[in-house]
């Protein structure tokens, strides 16, 4: 998983979560769901970022922490799907 895609991720979840407040760092492994960053309209809002701007279909069984709750797990699913 590339830098580029974690930065595109970060960059999103500052300026959408975190009204633009980049005072905190954003560890790639903190846990968005836990930390209360995103909640259950928050996953939908980046699900439909990650569509977007990867060019990727995510499926209703693919919403799941596995898959979208830190930065590098994010970084990680997006790779797998531009891989298959």
């Amino acid at each position: 998983m590339s830098d580029e895609t974690k930065a595109a991720i970060r960059t999103f979840i500052v300026e959408n979560f975190l009204f633009g407040d980049n005072s905190h760092p954003l560890p790639a492994d903190l846990s968005l769901i836990d930390n209360d960053l995103v909640d259950s309209t928050g996953i939908l809002e980046l699900v439909g970022f990650l569509e977007e701007r990867f060019g990727v279909q995510v499926a209703d069984a693919d919403i799941v922490p596995a898959n979208l709750d830190t930065i590098e797990r994010i970084a990680g699913f997006i790779t797998r799907k531009q891989a298959a």
